[in-house]
């Protein structure tokens, strides 16, 4: 494949730019954000930007106008892929919010996906609630059976508090209802959560809020990346003005510490291994539980080396 990956600082969403290489064929506009867990994936972009766009701290899309590729573009990005990416086996269907398209058009696209690249076994996309609700059981079923696996889903904090402060379009009841509702489709649901999003004054509020709405979503895979304050959102702005207050690498590691303490799922991947965290945990729920949350309270007393600063990235 010839997409050329860089890891380019970003924002707290803990996601990665992608440069592309100068004569690379397949048409994108800006800059590639995706999961890290699909770096051998086949990016295909069907919409620019996020429909949503409002969140304080994330500077993605700021200057980027929401809208859905012509069907033609991609169509032809899809031939690029069946005749240069047949290595690849997943695809993963960028930017910000593809599911916001009608039942008809992802229709026809996953089942094009299904014929011109017969070899990829898992396709996923990022989806907020809004959009996830917007679907009925039956549409996304359908859209399961026709190559949809995963949905990445960003609920950053379980308070009211935070959401709303955040911008972020959904209270917590909402984000169950979403989470609920894309498991019982059979998909699977890996959820993002963003430590110090509460800063200094909701820190203890958001961490035990945050394990508690993750207890009732019961998402397949938990992402806990740190906040990493970039200048062209208004949280930035609001931590200049000292309205908001980053807390310190320790505070941070209470954070983690309350939140995974409140989790109680029955089956989950956790992780906090992305490169902006201080500290690096990849384990199963409940299984490591106990384990995990000693090894994080050594952590926090200084018996266990964090990640230095300078070593941090989004």
């Amino acid at each position: 494949m010839m997409l050329h990956k860089k890891p380019f600082p970003f924002t707290g969403l803990g996601l990665f730019y992608d440069t592309i290489s100068n004569g690379y064929p397949m048409h994108y506009e800006g800059n590639v954000i995706r999961p890290p867990s699909e770096w051998n994936s086949i990016i295909l972009q069907v919409t620019v930007g996020c429909s949503h766009n409002k969140c304080t701290f994330c500077g993605a899309y700021k200057d980027v106008t929401f809208r859905i590729k012509d069907d033609e573009t991609i169509y032809r990005d899809i031939d690029f892929a069946a005749a240069h990416c047949q290595r690849q086996k997943r695809i993963f269907l960028a930017d910000g919010d593809v599911l916001i398209l009608s039942q008809k058009r992802l229709v026809k696209l996953l089942t094009l996906i299904r014929k011109e690249l017969p070899w990829v076994n898992r396709v996923t996309l990022y989806a907020n609630a809004k959009a996830i609700l917007a679907k009925t059981s039956k549409e996304l079923i359908e859209l399961k059976k026709l190559g949809l696996a995963r949905i990445y889903m960003g609920l950053e904090s379980g308070n009211t508090t935070v959401l709303q402060t955040i911008r972020k379009g959904a209270d917590p009841e909402r984000m169950v209802k979403a989470a609920r509702h894309a498991k019982q489709a059979g998909l699977f649901l890996s959820v993002t959560v963003l430590l110090g999003v509460g800063g200094v004054a909701l820190s203890q509020e958001h961490a035990l809020d945050t394990g508690l709405v993750l207890s009732k979503m019961e998402p397949n895979q938990i992402a806990a990346l740190t906040l990493m304050v970039m200048e062209n959102t208004p949280l930035f702005t609001k931590m200049q003005t000292g309205e908001f207050k980053l807390p310190t690498p320790e505070g941070l590691l209470q954070e983690l510490y309350i939140m995974l303490k409140n989790i109680t799922v029955p089956k989950s991947q956790f992780q906090a291994n992305h490169a902006s965290n201080y500290f690096e945990i990849n384990c199963r729920l409940p299984r490591d539980k106990e384990k995990i949350l000693k090894e994080i309270k050594e952590a926090r007393q200084g018996e266990r080396i964090l990640r230095p600063e300078a070593m941090r990235r989004l």
